[in-house]
């Protein structure tokens, strides 16, 4: 943080008095005798702090400072005046100025004030840091056709109101898809509420959602608001809604219907302004044959669907999610504080499960137990084996019997991976796998290949 200080007053016994105190306090000070003089020292001596007198000739102080929050809207400003009042101190307020000070100046007001200010500084940066690093524990990283095309189409969703489902494996970045929308939406000033509909018992997820009154059941010694009017202006975000009960989805889909929520024991309703975005692991369509889910709900909250792809469908993003993680785990303490290019490449090559969570897991616990400065490759095989992606040393190409049965059942994996990296985007695929495109088409057309249902 710097701790330089501009004094703007056009009194030189202010100018001379501030500057010796803040001097002797440590502070860098600059003092001009003019608002104009001193919007141009702002630019080139970019202050911590600026005082600043109300009353100067020709431009004023509550212009000065129009003018320099027009610069700088993150600007730190005490007014001085010799006459303060209740106007003054109201304009200054709304004019953005941080305090407003009276004449003659008191050496332990302006102490106090300085080290308020301080510290009002110092927690706006720290909160500048926080949310640089949840920005960066949320980021969605890949550079593969899969990912590009998934952040294209939060890209185009974000803007709107629309309710979006998303569907992927366990670890492949629900939450992080949900997190974008939010934070690209208009909502994002808003708060995101997140409730876990698979970890929370079936009796309690309607107080869960919609709030109780004082009560309404054993337990509920006092009014409590549910998670939809938590989430009043901004957005709620059902996680694994697959998992909710009969009872809490008929409710879930009244609020949607109505904008309404009622509390437990409650008997008025309460109006929610709230987006609400919805995630599972499971295939909902089965889970409406076999009863389990509402099909009305479904189709309110599959207004938007977006598929999350698993890290199989996107291993070129292996190496770039392994560096990501070096940096988001390295500065932690751990022993080690960076990976070889040999024991990365180990690690891309092995088989992924538990998709991006398992990965970001594997390389927090290497940079932890690893022994040396570097993670090695024997570091990958002691900690986390040899195993290989598709569960084999050919991935399960072992049970063809002719070689060229092989080179077939080959040919069609490859295929099917490659046109699933591009979203199936046929002159997309062709072009990357350098092929010409009525090549393409005769191969998708010889191993019967089409594209999944999502």
């Amino acid at each position: 943080m710097s701790r330089r200080i501009l004094v703007v007053d056009d009194e030189q016994g202010i100018r001379d008095a501030l500057s010796q105190l803040l001097e002797y306090e440590g502070y860098d000070v600059r003092a001009e005798a003019s608002g104009a003089a001193g919007l141009a020292a702002y630019e080139q001596f970019r202050p911590q702090l600026v005082f600043l007198d109300v009353k100067m000739a020709g431009m004023d102080g509550l212009e000065t400072l129009r003018k320099l929050r027009a610069l700088d809207p993150n600007a730190v400003v005490v007014m001085i005046s010799g006459h303060a009042t209740i106007q003054n101190a109201v304009e200054a307020t709304q004019g953005g100025a941080y305090d407003i000070m009276e004449k003659p100046l008191d050496t332990d007001r302006i102490l106090v004030t300085l080290r308020n200010a301080v510290g009002h500084l110092a927690l706006r940066e720290e909160n500048a840091r926080l949310r640089e690093v949840v920005e960066q524990k949320y980021e969605i990283v890949g550079r593969s056709y899969a990912v590009r095309a998934l952040i294209d189409t939060i890209d185009r969703v974000a803007a709107t109101d629309a309710r979006v489902l998303i569907t992927g494996e366990n670890g492949t970045g629900k939450e992080l898809v949900a997190r974008a929308l939010h934070r690209q939406s208009r909502r994002a000033s808003g708060p995101f509420v997140e409730v876990n509909c698979a970890a929370i018992p079936s009796e309690l997820i309607e107080s869960e959602l919609f709030g109780h009154m004082k009560g309404s059941f054993t337990g509920a010694v006092q009014d409590r608001a549910g998670k939809f009017e938590q989430a009043d202006g901004g957005t709620l975000f059902l996680d694994e809604v697959g998992d909710m009960s009969l009872a809490a989805q008929a409710k879930v889909l009244r609020v949607l219907q109505d904008g309404e929520v009622t509390r437990i024991g409650g008997a008025r309703p309460r109006t929610v302004d709230v987006r609400v975005l919805a995630a599972t692991n499971k295939r909902l369509e089965d889970e409406i044959a076999a009863g389990r889910f509402r099909e009305d709900l479904y189709y309110r909250l599959n207004v938007v669907p977006i598929v999350v792809p698993p890290l199989r469908e996107r291993r070129d993003d292996i190496p770039v999610l392994i560096q990501h993680f070096l940096d988001l785990f390295a500065p932690q303490g751990s022993a080690a504080r960076g990976m070889e290019r040999l024991a990365a490449d180990r690690l891309a090559a092995l088989d992924w499960p538990g998709n991006v969570r398992e990965l970001r897991n594997t390389v927090e616990r290497l940079l932890i137990l690893s022994r040396g400065a570097q993670v090695a490759v024997a570091d990958v095989e002691r900690l986390v084996g040899t195993r290989v992606a598709d569960g084999s040393s050919l991935g399960g190409l072992d049970v063809c019997k002719t070689f060229e049965e092989f080179k077939l059942a080959a040919e069609r994996a490859f295929l099917l991976v490659k046109l699933r990296e591009h979203d199936w985007n046929v002159a997309e695929t062709a072009r990357a796998l350098d092929m010409p495109r009525s090549n393409l088409y005769k191969k998708i057309e010889r191993h019967a290949l089409a594209r999944e249902q999502s």
